[in-house]
Parts: C-alpha cells; sequence; structure tokens
C-alpha cells in the first residue's frame, strides 16, 4: 500500500488533464444520446441538471483519487483499476444525489450504466493513445540497445526466480526468448509470458526457426546441474551456432554476467547522419494515413486473415525482427503465407509442402504486408521507405538508408524488389532518402498499385544513387559469416 505524501509535499489544488475534462463532458451526453434522450427533448432541465451534476460528481471522484497523479507513459494495470474505482464512485454520487432530488425523472434508469461504461473506456483509451505517443517521443531520443537473448532449459523454482531477477535487474539487457522441458505436460505451457516449445532434443531446431525469425541466440541457460554426457550433447549442438552454454547455480558470477548488455559482435554501430526535413513532416502526416487505411480497408484485412487461417491455420501471423532507422531492432509482423516449418515431433517438413495457392495469392497481392500499417501507427516504420531487412541482408554500405524509417513500398521494391540483390537494393534506397520529395512518393505509390496488376519485374535501368560521404558517415560492422546455414523459408525473406 502506497503512503500518502508528507504535509509540506501534498498537493490540495485541484488539477485536471485535457482528455479527463473532455472524457467527462462528454460521456453523459453521449449515454443520453444512445437512450434517445437529447437537450432538446422535453424533459430539457432535467437532461442538462443531469450533464452538469455528473461532470461535477466526476471531477470530485477524479480529485479525490488523484487521476491526474497517474503518468500516462507508465499507465498500468493498478492505473487501470483506480480509473474504475474513480468512475463507480463519480456515478453513485451521481445516482444518488440526483434520485434524491429529483428521483431521476426523466433519465432513463440504464443511462448511469452506459455513462459509467463510455466514461471509463474514454479514460483509458486517452492514457493509451498518450502512452503510444510518448513511446514514439521516446524512442526517437534513446540510443538502441540490442539486448542478449537466453532459451532456458528445465522449469522449476530457481528457474522461475531468475525470470523475476531478470525482469527486475536486467532488463532489456537479457531476455528469455524460449523455454525447453522434458515433461510433455508442460508443452505450450507459458512462464512469464514465455512459452515452452518442446523438449530439449529440439533445441537445434529452435534456435534454426528463430535465426529465421531475424533473433539471435546467444546462450542456453540449464535450469539445474546437468551430467557430463548431458552437457556435452548441448555443448555440440551449440557449438555450430556460437551459443554459449551456462549452468543456472553458477550463473550469477562474475565471469558469466559481466558482459551483460554489451552489444551483439554482429550488431551495427550506427551514427545516423542528418537527412531530409522532408521526412520529419512525412512521419507527422502518415499516421493518421495509416489510421485512416486501417478502417478502411479493416474487411480487406478480415478477408485476408480468414483466408490466412482456413490455410495455415494458427497463428495466423508471421513476425520476424528487422533493423530499421538507426540500425535498432524492431518487430515486423504479416500475415503468415507458409505452413509450419516443422511438425510436433521437431522433424523439418518439405518446402513443396509449405506453400499453397492461397498463400501465392497473398504475396502477389502484398496482402499478407498489411499488418505492417500498425507498425507505421507505432512509429516503427513508414509508408514509403527503404524496406526493412534482416541484420544479414543488409547491403555492405546500409548508412544512408537507415538513416530513415523503414517503409512498406519504396524505390528499391519498385525497380526489382525481391528480384535484386542487397549490393543493388543499397544504391537505389539511398537515391530514395536523397532525393525524397512529395512528388516522388506519389510516383511510387502509383507503381505500387500498378504492381498488383503486374507483378514484380526487375527495371532495365533502376536509378543509381549519389552518395554525399561528406555529410553521410556511419560507422558499420558488417556481421561475420553465418556458421551454419538457415533452414530456407521463403517467409524469412527480407522483402
Amino acid at each position: 500500500m502506497s503512503l500518502p505524501a508528507p504535509s509540506s509535499r501534498a498537493r490540495v489544488k485541484p488539477r485536471f488533464a485535457l482528455y479527463d475534462l473532455a472524457a467527462a463532458a462528454a460521456a453523459p451526453y453521449i449515454a443520453l444520446y444512445l437512450r434517445d434522450v437529447t437537450i432538446l427533448s422535453s424533459s430539457q432541465s432535467m437532461v442538462v441538471l443531469y450533464c452538469l451534476f455528473s461532470v461535477l460528481c466526476t471531477l470530485v471522484a477524479f480529485w479525490v483519487l488523484d487521476i491526474e497523479g497517474t503518468v500516462p507513459r507508465y499507465f498500468s494495470l493498478g492505473d487501470a483499476l483506480n480509473l474504475a474505482k474513480a468512475v463507480v464512485v463519480g456515478e453513485l454520487l451521481t445516482t444518488v444525489g440526483l434520485f434524491t432530488i429529483t428521483r431521476l425523472e426523466g433519465i432513463p434508469r440504464s443511462v448511469p450504466a452506459i455513462h459509467a461504461l463510455i466514461l471509463g473506456a474514454g479514460l483509458i483509451t486517452a492514457r493509451v493513445i498518450v502512452k503510444l505517443y510518448n513511446r514514439r517521443q521516446a524512442s526517437a531520443l534513446e540510443r538502441p540497445v540490442s539486448p542478449q537473448n537466453l532459451i532456458l532449459i528445465g522449469l522449476n523454482d530457481l528457474s522461475v526466480l531468475f525470470f523475476n531477477f531478470l525482469g527486475a535487474a536486467a532488463s532489456g539487457r537479457w531476455k528469455t526468448i524460449a523455454l525447453l522441458d522434458a515433461d510433455p505436460r508442460l508443452l505450450d505451457r507459458v512462464v512469464h509470458g514465455v512459452r515452452v516449445l518442446g523438449p530439449p532434443e529440439h533445441l537445434a531446431t529452435v534456435i534454426d526457426e528463430f535465426r529465421v525469425h531475424g533473433v539471435r541466440t546467444d546462450r542456453v541457460i540449464l535450469g539445474a546441474q546437468q551430467d557430463d554426457a548431458t552437457l556435452r550433447g548441448i555443448s555440440r549442438i551449440c557449438e555450430p551456432y556460437g551459443v554459449d552454454v551456462a549452468i543456472l547455480p553458477d550463473f550469477f558470477s562474475d565471469r558469466a554476467w559481466g558482459a551483460a548488455g554489451a552489444p551483439s559482435p554482429d550488431s551495427p554501430a550506427l551514427v545516423a547522419p542528418d537527412v531530409s526535413r522532408y521526412f520529419w513532416y512525412k512521419a507527422r502526416l502518415e499516421l493518421p494515413i495509416a489510421l485512416a487505411m486501417l478502417i478502411i480497408l479493416s474487411p480487406i484485412f478480415l478477408f485476408a486473415s480468414v483466408l490466412a487461417l482456413i490455410d495455415v491455420g494458427f497463428p495466423v501471423m508471421f513476425w520476424q525482427r528487422r533493423i530499421g532507422r538507426g540500425g535498432q531492432e524492431f518487430l515486423i509482423y504479416k500475415l503468415r503465407t507458409l505452413r509450419l516449418a516443422y511438425d510436433r515431433e521437431g522433424r523439418p517438413v518439405p518446402e513443396a509442402e509449405r506453400l499453397s495457392r492461397i498463400g501465392r495469392l497473398l504475396r502477389r497481392t502484398r496482402l499478407d504486408e498489411f499488418p505492417q500499417l500498425f507498425s507505421v501507427i507505432i512509429g516503427d516504420m513508414s509508408l514509403i521507405g527503404p524496406r526493412p531487412l534482416l541484420l544479414q541482408d543488409q547491403p555492405s554500405d546500409p548508412a544512408v538508408r537507415l538513416s530513415v524509417r523503414p517503409g512498406i513500398t519504396g524505390w528499391a521494391q519498385m525497380n526489382g524488389g525481391t528480384l535484386l540483390s542487397a549490393e543493388e537494393k543499397g544504391p537505389l534506397d539511398a537515391w530514395y532518402v536523397q532525393n525524397a520529395s512529395p512528388w516522388l512518393d506519389l510516383k511510387i505509390i502509383g507503381l505500387t498499385l500498378g504492381y498488383f496488376f503486374r507483378g514484380e519485374r526487375r527495371a532495365k535501368t533502376p536509378k543509381p544513387a549519389r552518395q554525399r560521404r561528406d555529410s553521410l558517415q556511419l560507422a558499420w560492422r558488417a556481421p561475420g559469416p553465418d556458421p551454419r546455414a538457415a533452414v530456407p523459408q521463403k517467409d524469412g525473406r527480407s522483402r
């Protein structure tokens, strides 16, 4: 339980956020309107009284429970419950007060309940929007640090304590991406948001599948002491991938923990160069455009999702970690167009059995890219820009293309897309960044619409890049050779 502030630090003066005032003022009128009661009705005075009195009671509840004191950026479940208490208290004050005075004459008895639901939804929605906005602003200022990814083998009490420790002491530096356990009853169970994906024998296939999604595995942790034969077997599996193996009871030693949070040897060290001011304005214009597209095209997206569900089953979404602006990693989402790469026994499924006619249709029409509109809304992507690539697919000099947010479509896509090599995409993306304008973006939109009919074609004379080396400087360390070829998956291609 939290303590009140000392007397000299207590805030007595009422203070309300603008969005709370707007929600408190609009909710009673909307509730009355839904019950066909307006200020133009015969009981006009009672309607006005209800609106004014409910606003007053709501603001009193907000003040008493210090609703404005919560920070939207750190909005949590506890804050949501506090909002619910404020809504209930405000509605009780309104209902009891007006019933005592007027017996709620002219006001339908269901209005207070509808009023409470609308007010609660409005308060929570406003805070979620502010939280997303603050996240966008903070992500533009913070220097990205790639976390070290762990696979934990063996569930026990120590493993659960280890999860709690990671969340409290190493948040953002270490991340558990998968659990493996020999007990078949634990398969598909979830511990602290991490799913048990299979037995320890599936370790190699789990590492492979995450690599296809652009997620490297940095360390395998054993939840308990193992015999020498088991430890040697796990070490042999991890050795080709360059993955360290540690035993959980020994994990908290200085030798094992000292390198936590250090950049991965494969991660680019980036210093973003200056780009045209046009991208600043474009980012703010694309948010309402993406929201409108999401609403207008939602029936098409729903239809494509049903097709994907019928074709490949659950999950409908495919995700991958790509490299975005400034070398920061983010998750990109698509509708799945391939069936699962491995069966329940961990055996690989032949490539010819994975792609169907529906999958080809979704890829050709680019309907599988629709979920990336959500990435535009939260600020990870742009509608038009260089396509986000996997780390291993980056060109040798990605300085310019990584200086802006990646796009759903772009200049390189209209000049060949997946038919181009990484080294061919680099100059095309750099040319776009250096020559971006509203007219060029409109041209790319027109070419994208034409793409749905003509399909993907390689341009005969793609635009060359004119890189300004003096003003665009980027420190880049190319990834080293892959110790083991990834399992071929078309869903994993950077396109």
